[in-house]
């Protein structure tokens, strides 16, 4: 009898959704924003609502911890990334570098912290007569202890730039692959920054959504570099939208997680009447100890202590925006200006 690829299965409940290393963090947000009113913020009564700390989803949206403009205002971060995949609506994001950007509708921002940095995130909705619904993945990956030090560095991988798929299966059911990270059928994604896990071709990092069509199949191939016994390739498979999914010889329901060997194929089938979607986390472990204390991770506690004092001395740079919690005007387009001043935009744009 052969061996099973899934090692275990996950219920997915409250988030963050539970990692392997390299991973440490996972939230899919979900929102559906009514429209837009003058200040980019909700065109509707905000009365009844935690404001600072609105995670509850009334109505189908959360403010986060925007007052004004849902998001996150300004905080911290230092040794780790976060990667940033946005699926429907936009991010204006501002950081104690200097940098700002509009980012979404299908764009990733790889903002490695490393030794410190302040930045927002903030969801402005522009549309003001339409709804604003926003989705997207928060996703934070360790850095390594040699580098989580290291300058801090964003990138944005826009969406014309990001590989996507269609694989039909033998009934002519097509699967719709976005492959943010790790290649598959040979073509390659975006580098990531310098010092990311992911730029390690060892190291094997991938993260893919998947969507398969009713009754659709498709098969997850092993990974490219499984690793071995000692310290094999992590993989997990977030089954986050839809009704059923078989993985294998396994069927679950919505809102399940599947660790998976990194070294086999894996068979996956769409039982259900709708789209089954799923994300996929892969790469191998950094295998070091972690500290984390909130918006720190590092690898000791010492180390963890030094952060905040650090981070009370020098605010990271300080925050050089009017408000911490800034959003571009309403016709800005998607864009980048990098800390050295270089601005970017999509490409065609």
């Amino acid at each position: 009898m052969s061996q099973s690829p899934i090692v275990t299965t996950i219920a997915l409940g409250a988030p963050p959704w539970p990692t392997l290393d390299p991973f440490l963090f996972c939230v899919h947000h979900a929102d559906a924003y009514p429209a837009g009113n003058d200040a980019l913020g909700p065109a509707a009564p905000l009365t009844g609502r935690d404001l600072g700390q609105d995670f509850a989803g009334i109505d189908g949206w959360r403010m986060y911890h925007g007052q004004r403009v849902p998001g996150f205002p300004q905080h911290p971060h230092r040794g780790f990334e976060t990667v940033t995949v946005v699926r429907r609506g936009l991010i204006d994001h501002s950081d104690s570098l200097g940098a700002t950007a509009r980012f979404g509708e299908g764009d990733t921002q790889h903002l490695t912290a490393g030794k410190g940095i302040v930045h927002c995130e903030m969801f402005p909705l522009l549309r003001k007569d339409a709804p604003n619904p926003a989705e997207l993945f928060q996703i934070w990956m360790n850095l390594p202890g040699a580098d989580k030090m290291c300058e801090p560095h964003f990138s944005m991988l826009w969406s014309e730039t990001i590989p996507r798929h269609e694989v039909p299966d033998a009934e002519g059911r097509v699967t719709r692959l976005t492959t943010v990270y790790g290649a598959y059928a040979g073509r390659a994604t975006p580098p990531p920054p310098p010092h990311s896990w992911a730029n390690r071709p060892h190291a094997d990092v991938a993260i893919w959504t998947l969507a398969l069509p009713p009754g659709g199949r498709f098969t997850l191939p092993a990974a490219a570099n499984p690793g071995g016994q000692k310290a094999p390739t992590h993989r997990v498979l977030y089954f986050f939208e839809g009704a059923e999914v078989q993985v294998a010889d396994r069927r679950a329901p919505v809102r399940t997680g599947f660790q998976l060997r990194a070294d086999a194929d894996v068979a996956l089938f769409n039982p259900g009447a709708v789209d089954a979607e799923l994300l996929l986390l892969q790469g191998r472990p950094i295998g070091e100890p972690v500290a984390q204390y909130g918006p720190f991770v590092m690898n000791t506690q010492a180390e963890i202590q030094q952060a905040f004092a650090d981070y009370r001395r020098t605010e990271f740079g300080g925050w050089p925006w009017p408000s911490d919690d800034p959003v571009h005007p309403r016709e800005a387009g998607r864009f980048a200006i990098h800390a050295d001043k270089r601005r970017e935009t999509p490409p065609g744009a």
